[in-house]
């Protein structure tokens, strides 16, 4: 069983703590994907769980045994880096099979689990070649087949796609994700990409600033985002955040520019207060008259083939370019030109709610 688990985890560089207190249970055969921005600490706290960095404060057990003071090759771990880190003058077979020859494995059980590795990821035909004769696709193929063939209990990912292209990016994501269900090894995978998070994890743990901001399945946490960072960190475009307030009978929120929407009741305590209300770019329709929904001025339309992604303001057109606005996404090729006005409709069931001072959530 390779259960890990984090028991107020805390890291810290002289006075400045970087990560402030992670409690986290991540279970047998589980694919978690730690989230957030640069900087905030994600990569420091896969580190610590590789051995890589020392936990200032706090437990991390791997199997039912605490690994603190463990060093890398003691933890039963196998860890893909975000460069290649292939050995250059090494074929791409003993690449894959360095680390178990120094682990004195037999030589014919080293043949066999390379094998059956490059089996796995279709590189069976580069085993011969060097490192400088692959591409960055195969490069990482090949940088997953040498941890693969070490049958660790965990696999641990820091950024293994983002040195790639976008179209590579797409298709490795696929590759892991299906890696990862056909060998069922706990993984940990770090990246700043939330469209990365949402499609490979089983469960996303949401970091800022050395915090859990929540934990989550990635439907959970986009349908119902803890915290305004949550809110506007996970979903591509983000998630439109803006100041409005709440009428006297908590039933609907007034918007900038004068409109209001509905909504389902919110406790009285929150009613006539000001609020950030949070609405997705999709979960906006356009109105079907020139008396329904509210009116906002068009300031930038990026067609996108697909889809048509309409960057607008509630302030009659008085935000300015780099000022927050209001996203609008809207399926297929609309014919809509900047400095135009339109309505939109807003469902009040669609609309988040968070506390303006705390930015947490608001059922």
């Amino acid at each position: 069983m390779a259960e890990v688990l984090l028991s107020n985890v805390r890291k810290s560089y002289g006075e400045a703590e970087v990560i402030k207190g992670v409690d986290w249970t991540i279970n047998d055969g589980e694919f978690v994907v730690i989230v957030g921005p640069s900087g905030c600490g994600k990569s420091t706290l896969l580190r610590m769980i590789a051995g890589l960095e020392t936990i200032t404060s706090g437990e991390i057990s791997i199997k039912g045994k605490v690994v603190n003071k463990l060093e890398p090759s003691e933890r039963d771990i196998a860890m893909v880096f975000q460069n290649y880190a292939l050995y250059p003058h090494m074929s791409v077979y003993k690449n894959m099979a360095y680390g178990l020859k120094i682990k004195k494995i037999p030589k014919q059980e080293i043949e066999e689990r390379v094998q059956k590795t490059a089996k796995i990821l279709e590189i069976e035909d580069y085993l011969e070649r060097s490192p400088r004769q692959l591409s960055g696709g195969q490069r990482q193929r090949v940088s997953m087949g040498r941890a693969i063939v070490r049958q660790p209990a965990v696999f641990l990912f820091d950024e293994p796609l983002s040195n790639l292209d976008a179209k590579l990016r797409v298709q490795m994501r696929l590759e892991i994700k299906k890696l990862q269900e056909t060998l069922g090894i706990t993984s940990i995978y770090v990246t700043h990409d939330q469209v990365e998070a949402m499609t490979l994890g089983h469960r996303l743990a949401v970091l800022n600033g050395g915090v859990v901001e929540q934990l989550g399945t990635p439907i959970e946490i986009y349908e119902n985002p803890a915290t305004v960072f949550v809110a506007g960190f996970i979903g591509s475009p983000s998630m439109n955040l803006i100041e409005a307030k709440l009428d006297d009978a908590g039933k609907s929120v007034e918007m900038p520019g004068g409109g209001t929407v509905k909504l389902p009741k919110v406790k009285k305590e929150h009613a006539g207060k000001k609020i950030t209300a949070g609405i997705r770019p999709e979960h906006v329709t356009l109105a079907k008259d020139n008396k329904s929904g509210i009116e906002v001025a068009i300031n930038v339309v990026e067609q996108l083939g697909a889809d048509t992604l309409i960057h607008c303001s509630m302030d009659n057109g008085n935000t300015k370019i780099g000022e927050v606005g209001f996203v609008v996404r809207l399926s297929g090729i609309q014919a809509l030109e900047p400095g135009s006005k339109i309505r939109l409709n807003i469902a009040g069931k669609q609309v988040h709610l968070f506390d303006i001072n705390t930015g947490m959530r608001i059922e």
